[in-house]
Formats: C-alpha cells, sequence, structure tokens
C-alpha cells in the first residue's frame, strides 16, 4: 500500500470534535507526512482544537497560516472563517472567497487544492460531517490518482458527508473511526529520522 505519499488531507464537520479526538492522537511520533485538517468552523472561533489537539497528541498541532511552508509530522488545521489551500510550491494559502457549500472554510477547496498540488501522492479523507462538503474535492483526489478513505456512515455521528463522498466517487477505503490512523500509518510508514530532524529543526 504504500506509495511515498506527501500529503494527507481531512474533512470534517458535525461530530468532529470527538472524531479528531479520535484520530489524530491516534498517529504516531515521526509520522512522515503533514496532516491538513478542514473542521467546519465560525470566523473568529478561538484556538481551542489546535490546543486541545496538540495536548493530547503526539504531532505537533496548529492552525495553518498563510504562506507557511508545509512541513511533515505536523498536523494543521484551517483557521475559523478562512478558506485554506495548498500551493503547488510547498505552502498554504488563506482565502476568504465565497463560501462553499455554505462553508468557509470548506473541505472542497483544501481537497482540490491539494489534489492539484500532490495529483497521486495525496491521501483524501471524509469523516462525520452533515453536509455534502468534501465529496466533489475526493472525486478529484481520485481522478487525480490520489487515495479515497471515508469514515463508515454508519458508524459516524453524522453520517451525510461519508454517505455522499461514497456516492460521488468510488473510495479505496471504508473504516470505522478508530481504523483509520493504523490505515494512515501503513500508507505512510514512520520515519525515525523525523524525530531527530524535528529536534534540531525546533531546537
Amino acid at each position: 500500500m504504500t506509495q511515498n505519499y506527501k500529503a494527507v488531507v481531512v474533512g470534517v464537520s458535525a461530530g468532529g470534535l470527538e472524531a479528531l479526538c479520535n484520530l489524530i492522537p491516534s498517529l504516531p511520533e515521526g509520522f512522515p507526512v503533514p496532516v491538513v485538517v478542514v473542521q467546519h468552523r465560525r470566523a473568529n472561533t478561538d484556538d481551542f482544537l489546535s490546543a486541545h489537539l496538540h495536548e493530547q497528541s503526539q504531532l505537533r498541532v496548529k492552525e495553518a497560516d498563510d504562506k507557511e511552508l508545509v512541513r511533515p509530522g505536523t498536523v494543521y488545521l484551517a483557521p475559523g472563517g478562512y478558506h485554506l489551500l495548498m500551493e503547488r510550491d510547498g505552502t498554504f494559502a488563506l482565502s476568504l472567497d465565497e463560501r462553499v457549500n455554505h462553508s468557509r472554510p470548506s473541505v472542497d477547496v483544501l481537497f482540490d487544492s491539494a489534489a492539484d498540488a500532490y495529483r497521486d501522492k495525496l491521501i483524501g479523507v471524509v469523516l462525520t460531517g452533515s453536509n455534502s462538503d468534501g465529496s466533489r474535492g475526493l472525486k478529484h483526489i481520485k481522478q487525480c490518482g490520489g487515495l479515497a478513505v471515508v469514515q463508515d456512515p454508519a458508524r459516524a455521528e453524522a453520517d451525510c458527508m461519508p454517505r455522499e463522498a461514497i456516492k460521488a466517487t468510488p473510495v479505496d477505503r471504508i473504516l470505522a473511526l478508530e481504523d483509520i490512523a493504523p490505515f494512515l500509518v501503513q500508507c505512510c510508514p514512520v520515519d525515525e529520522t523525523l524525530n531527530n530532524y524535528a529536534l534540531a529543526t525546533d531546537g
């Protein structure tokens, strides 16, 4: 299953706190690619989510900044009220463009931009949520040769986003929430040297 993947993008909405508190802390230290998350949040939302996940996790968790270089072994969250895009030069872009699927940040916006930037080196993950955001973007990821993973809608707190994603495109895996992190590690084996790199660069 390993294919030298370069990034994981995750979309989640209703039920997202519980889902992310399961997924992100289950990723091991040394996970070798960035994980970029859109959780539907309103503008001016505080940083509780990123701070809470950071405390619970073995990886660094932070909100993405405009023009920031995307680094491996880090979990990035879209700031509330901004679309988050991944650029081909390896940086993030934040946008105040119109809402997509009634949402800003939008999962589709992240997924579409990441698919264009990473092509077949991208894994897209759709988790619990109560609208169709992410279905179009996951389809684009598949069209670009990437891997599509969806939480089992029968076991999701809100099944609409997973069901719509499965309807939109053939997906590679439909998994229980607790099985997603182990599958991602299978796809992206832990790089033990990343820990030393992080210590050397973060001081």
